[in-house]
């Protein structure tokens, strides 16, 4: 047996009452003929976006059941020939396949910690541009440097 959902649009000359009841009426004529309910939904009022044979409202109805396809012709000439029916669908509902979802792990990237020194600049490839951090440097301090340097 094959799941289907019946989606239909009741004559809005009818009362709410009268909806419900026929409501029922389709769920027992698919009792009758082995089906199962699986769900279904009070046929509510509602205003159409377009006239559906003269009407601008109906009462719209949803009914989720299984069914043999042989029934199922039955159960749509039964529907085409009602008058309270403005409006009716019949669709398959597949089962929903729950698969495995294909993807590349998402990797955490930190930024670097690195700091830059003059013993690993050394080791940093050529083609690389590196920054090297700079304290301020007094005058003094480089005469004073180059003066142990050179001996003086």
């Amino acid at each position: 047996m094959k799941t289907y959902e019946l989606t239909y649009i009741i004559s809005p000359e009818i009362t709410s009452e009268e909806a419900e009841s026929f409501s029922r009426e389709i769920e027992d004529y698919i009792s009758k003929k082995e089906g199962s309910i699986l769900n279904r939904s009070i046929p509510v009022a509602k205003t159409l976006t377009y006239p559906i044979k003269k009407h601008m409202s109906g009462f719209i109805g949803t009914l989720e059941f299984k069914l043999e396809a042989e029934h199922l012709l039955q159960l749509k000439e039964t529907l085409n020939k009602d008058g309270k029916i403005n409006r009716h669908m019949i669709i398959i509902k597949n089962p929903v396949k729950i698969g495995k979802i294909r993807g590349r792990k998402n990797k955490i990237i930190e930024p670097a910690k690195e700091v830059l020194t003059e013993g690993n600049i050394q080791e940093k490839n050529a083609h690389q541009e590196t920054i090297i951090p700079s304290k301020k440097v007094e005058l003094k301090d480089i005469e004073q440097k180059l003066d142990e340097i050179l001996g003086e």
